[in-house]
């Protein structure tokens, strides 16, 4: 590869654009150059400050930030055409079947995929980090995707090791190549990585929501405005679609993960105390989290295989009951789950069947209009 251009940003896969309120910052965490600027609008590129690392990329959960020039899933074409193969970064200047802006842009389910398929991987040019630019961030990702790739191994291992299936994963192998300090290639191994901002941001949400519903102060959330959630057409990911092939068993058995931020994968719960706004579904930019309804019932589903983790539900999710597994199935082809559901009610006054928490003899519009008319013209109508 010659020298990448500076990669493109669509901003309707963005969850800062899809919820205005979203804190995500997978991308400005990664850039190690602050080259990206957040809004409630999405992302920015700071030309001036870009050097094309492509951190930004393989740390977006929904494809928002993109490079014709750098596409994993193009060198996973490749790669397994061969029975070793050599990955260098580019800064380092070593050599090898293909050359990446940064070892840290090379994402966990890429290397796990390798690693399942018994394709030997050696990383070159990892003792470089500290003399590299990149390496303020780039060092921290590759350390996380190896940790996450050791994590899918001892997942596969564990559920083998029951079934007596042979689960032998060739691991990828960071390569002391001549020339170069080694003083990073133990904080670019397998050991594990710092805790996570957005896992933090995960529990103190997830907690405070326990506390509300059990307070009942939960009664009344404030509703989402209308426009703080923009519509845009589901994404497609490519690292999730490569993680089921990950996680598949001949033996159709389950596959145990656990919680990590290095993966695009999570299993939602929900806790007493939603309020059926259907915030959640709106926003998610899988379509993961799907209404399904019939005259008389409403059901909120949720569909593991096509969940990146980019969690944008458990923040839009206003009165905090939306949360995370720690640990869940990962194998592909899983039926749908339901969150919750609940039977039709029929309005007293405009005849339409609609979903209340709590049972309701007007609809919704219906009571707004009683509420306006009193607000206008007093509660007796004078």
């Amino acid at each position: 590869m010659g020298c990448l251009p500076m990669p493109d940003f669509r901003a309707n896969c963005c969850t800062r654009y899809r919820y205005r309120y979203s804190e995500c910052r997978r991308c400005a965490d990664a850039c190690p150059h602050d080259a990206i600027t957040l809004s409630d609008q999405g992302a920015s590129l700071v030309a001036d400050h870009c050097q094309s690392c492509g951190l930004c990329i393989s740390a977006c959960r929904t494809n928002a930030w993109s490079s014709p020039d750098f596409k994993p899933i193009d060198l996973l074409r490749e790669a397994i055409k061969k029975p070793v193969w050599h990955l260098a970064c580019r800064p380092s200047g070593c050599q090898g079947d293909a050359v990446v802006p940064c070892l840290g842009a090379v994402d966990a389910v890429w290397l796990a995929y390798m690693a399942k398929r018994r394709i030997p991987v050696n990383l070159h040019g990892s003792g470089h980090c500290a003399d590299c630019s990149h390496g303020k961030t780039g060092e921290a990702q590759l350390r996380l995707n190896l940790d996450a790739v050791d994590q899918l191994k001892e997942s596969s291992l564990a559920d083998s090791a029951a079934s007596g299936l042979d689960s032998d994963w060739v691991m990828p192998v960071l390569v002391q190549d001549a020339g170069l300090s080694g003083a990073s290639n133990k904080a670019a191994g397998h050991g594990a990585p710092a805790g996570s901002r957005r896992q933090l941001f995960r529990r103190f949400f997830s907690h405070r929501g326990a506390k509300l519903v059990a307070t009942g102060e939960l009664a009344r959330p404030a509703p989402v405005p209308e426009k703080a959630i923009r519509a845009g057409a589901y994404v497609v990911s490519d690292q999730r679609e490569l993680l089921q092939i990950v996680c598949k068993r001949k033996d159709e058995q389950a596959f145990t993960v656990v919680l990590h931020e290095g993966l695009p994968a999570m299993q939602l719960t929900l806790q007493s105390g939603c309020t059926l706004c259907e915030a959640c579904f709106r926003v998610c930019p899988t379509g993961a989290i799907e209404i399904v309804q019939n005259p008389h019932d409403w059901a909120l589903t949720f569909q593991a295989d096509r969940c990146v983790a980019c969690e944008v539900c458990l923040e839009v999710c206003q009165p905090r009951v939306l949360d995370a597994h720690v640990s869940f199935d990962a194998r592909p082809g899983l039926a749908p789950m339901t969150l919750i559901s609940r039977a039709k009610q029929r309005c007293s006054r405009c005849d339409r069947y609609f979903v209340s928490p709590t049972p309701q003899t007007t609809c919704t519009i219906c009571g707004d209009d009683e509420d306006a008319f009193a607000a206008i013209f007093g509660p007796d109508g004078d």
